[in-house]
């Protein structure tokens, strides 16, 4: 199988009974709120960044400050995790307990307009690896197939041939673009809850800058920034990248079942409950995305339920180490840059 194309076989079927998989998953009772676990990764997630502040205020002005820098970087990204699952209706029954939650990770708690990004996040799910309709293959700053690289200048051309070796320094800048993306999307006029988003996202700015500059000088504290920020789109870069990356590019004409075009381009990540942790219950991607608003802490139970249904549907359950996603989804991108600098037949 190609990260270019889907085989034919796999397009007979009709919906390989996902109703079917969707009552098997309800009757274990795994689409039910998890309130008491959602309590108590909120109050872990909020102490640790309370904790965290105390702390660079007994450190004060000093370059160890930096050493923060990767601690502040995670406790975003798990602030991340949250409006995610804030996003898809995991935390709270009802739509507007979980936006208010949403904006408050997202907006407030790592400056992320939370609208624009359901809307993209929506969009991905609904297409995955389609690149005319998900906006994460798009092709922006990585090629993902030949015909991107090749459609792109010489600079753009070149940056595909390295893409592989870039990647991770890429994800450096992961943190800016998405702050950038959500200015920019909050300044068009149209947008909902506009006024609101935007004070959310200003009060971010603002008590950001003034807790750090209380307690270093400004110096220090734009290297804090320059550097928790480089860490912070490196850690959430490296949370996503498993997920899709090297996986079947497809798309809409691809006569797929929903069940089909979600489970071939996604695959899951091996390991201990660490990397749960770690990745915010996304090493279950294939169980995220055939059932989107089950809470992180029932995606663990879905798993045989998910993947004795596909072994009866003949589908295939892809899942590797993390080490072993890195080395696919780079193995992919180099794979594409080589085949783009080749000339054309």
């Amino acid at each position: 199988m190609t990260a270019e194309t889907v085989p034919p076989p796999v397009v007979a079927r009709l919906d390989h009974g996902y109703s079917e998989l969707l009552k098997r998953v309800r009757g274990e009772g795994l689409l039910r709120r998890r309130p008491i676990f959602y309590s108590a990764l909120i109050a872990v997630v909020v102490g640790m960044l309370a904790g965290g502040i105390v702390l660079s205020a007994v450190i004060g002005d000093s370059w160890w400050q930096l050493a923060m820098a990767p601690y502040f970087a995670v406790v975003f990204a798990q602030l991340g995790f949250l409006g995610h699952e804030a996003g898809h209706r995991q935390i709270f029954r009802g739509k507007r307990a979980n936006d208010t939650a949403g904006l408050l990770f997202g907006n407030l708690g790592i400056g992320l307009a939370f609208g624009w990004w359901i809307d993209k996040h929506r969009r991905h799910h609904t297409d995955p690896n389609d690149v005319e309709h998900d906006p994460d293959v798009g092709g922006e700053a990585i090629a993902f197939t030949v015909v991107q690289a090749r459609a792109r200048g010489r600079a753009g051309r070149l940056l595909a041939r390295y893409q592989a070796w870039l990647f991770f320094p890429m994800l450096l800048l992961e943190g800016l673009a998405l702050h950038v993306a959500s200015v920019r999307a909050v300044a068009r006029p149209g947008y909902r809850r506009r006024g609101l988003e935007i004070a959310l996202l200003s009060a971010h700015v603002l008590i950001s800058v003034a807790v750090v500059l209380m307690v270093m000088s400004p110096l220090k504290a734009l290297a804090f920034i320059a550097l928790q920020q480089g860490l912070f789109g490196v850690y959430l870069g490296c949370a996503f990248a498993p997920n899709h990356k090297g996986m079947p590019m497809v798309a809409r004409q691809d006569r797929l079942s929903f069940l089909a075009r979600q489970v071939l381009t996604t695959r899951n990540v091996t390991g201990t409950r660490f990397n749960e942790v770690l990745l915010g219950g996304l090493n279950f991607q294939i169980e995220h995305h055939l059932f989107p608003n089950m809470p992180r802490v029932a995606l663990r139970h879905a798993q045989p339920i998910v993947r004795r249904h596909l072994a009866e549907q003949g589908l295939p359950y892809h899942e590797t180490s993390l080490v072993g996603c890195y080395r696919l989804a780079l193995g992919h991108l180099d794979s594409v840059g080589r085949q783009a600098a080749e000339p054309a037949g």
